[in-house]
C-alpha cells in the first residue's frame, strides 16, 4: 500500500485517536474511500435524517400533508437537545416544522412527536427498502428508559446522502427540499470544523460563498457522528465520519472526536479541491 495514499495520511493523522473511526467518502467520480465503513455505531441524532426520510415518503404518497398540525404535550417531553422543552406545553405546528426543528437543531421532542405521527416499523422498513441494511431505529428517545437510539454504519449514512446528492429521494422536489432543511443544520461539529471559514460565510465577507454544507451531525455517550454533502465550485461529495470507543465521554467543542474528525474532513476536502473535483 502506498504509505502516502489518501488513505494513508488519514491513518496517520489519527493514529493517537483513542477509539475507533468510521470514514465513507465518494467523489461521483468514481473514487469511494472508506475505513471501517461496514461497522456498527450508534446513531445519536443522526438516526433523524431517516426518520425525515420517511416523512418525506409518506407525504409523497400523499398519506401525510406536510400542513397536519401536531401539538406537543406533556407526555412528549424528554431531555436532551432542542427548544420545545423549554416551551410551554400545548405548542401546534404543522408536521413540516416539527421536522425542521428535528433537523436543524436536533430537537428530541419534535423527534418523538414525528416517530408517533410516522411509526418505527414504517421508519426501518423505508431504510431496508432503500438498501441501509445496517440501518434500525430502535426505540423513541428516552434516556432514562433505554441506552441505544438507533443503529447504522458510515457506509448506510454516506449512502443516505448519495441518493440525496442525485436527487432520487421520492422526486427531484422533495430531494431539494430536504436538502435546503440540511443545509440550514446548526451543529456542524465535525465536517466544517477545520474548513476555510473565508468560503462558507459569505454575509460577513460579502464575498461569493463557495462552500457549502447539507449534513447532519449526532452525538451520545458512546458516540461522535457527523455527515452529509460538501458542495463546491467543482461539484459535490458526500463524506461520513463516526466514532466510537474513545476514552473520553464528555461534551465539549475540543472533544478528541471533533478534532480528529475534522482533521479527515480538512484532508478529503483539501484533496477534492486540488484535483478540482475528485479524490484522485
Amino acid at each position: 500500500m502506498d504509505k502516502l495514499s489518501l488513505e494513508s495520511r488519514i491513518n496517520a493523522e489519527i493514529y493517537n485517536f483513542s477509539g475507533m473511526i468510521g470514514l465513507y467518502a465518494n467523489d461521483f467520480k468514481g473514487n469511494i474511500i472508506e475505513i471501517n465503513s461496514r461497522d456498527k455505531f450508534e446513531t445519536a441524532s443522526t438516526i433523524k435524517v431517516f426518520i425525515l426520510a420517511e416523512l418525506y415518503k409518506q407525504i409523497y404518497e400523499k398519506k401525510i400533508s406536510p400542513n397536519k398540525i401536531l401539538k406537543y404535550d406533556k407526555e412528549n417531553y424528554v431531555i436532551g437537545s432542542g427548544i420545545l422543552r423549554d416551551l410551554d406545553y400545548s405548542v401546534e405546528m404543522t408536521a413540516k416544522s416539527f421536522a425542521i426543528l428535528m433537523i436543524i437543531i436536533s430537537d428530541n421532542i419534535a423527534t418523538n412527536i414525528l416517530i408517533d405521527l410516522l411509526g418505527i416499523d414504517n421508519i426501518n422498513n423505508t431504510c431496508q427498502d432503500l438498501g441501509f441494511k445496517d440501518t434500525i431505529l430502535h426505540n423513541k428517545i428516552d434516556f432514562e428508559k433505554h441506552s441505544k437510539l438507533g443503529t447504522t454504519t458510515p457506509k448506510d449514512y454516506g449512502k443516505f446522502f448519495e441518493l440525496l446528492y442525485k436527487k432520487e429521494l421520492w422526486s427531484k422536489e422533495i430531494s431539494e427540499e430536504m436538502i435546503g432543511i440540511f443545509k440550514n443544520q446548526h451543529y456542524n461539529t465535525i465536517l466544517t470544523r477545520d474548513l476555510p471559514p473565508y468560503f462558507l460565510n459569505s454575509e460577513d465577507t460579502g464575498d461569493e460563498e463557495l462552500i457549502s454544507i447539507a449534513s447532519k451531525s449526532g452525538s451520545m455517550d458512546a458516540c461522535r457522528n457527523d455527515g452529509g454533502i460538501v458542495y463546491t465550485p467543482y461539484g459535490g461529495y458526500v463524506i461520513s465520519i463516526f466514532t466510537k470507543e474513545f476514552v473520553d465521554n464528555l461534551y465539549y467543542n475540543d472533544h478528541e472526536s471533533y478534532r480528529f474528525g475534522g482533521k479527515i474532513s480538512r484532508l478529503m476536502f483539501d484533496q477534492y479541491m486540488a484535483f478540482k473535483g475528485s479524490f484522485r
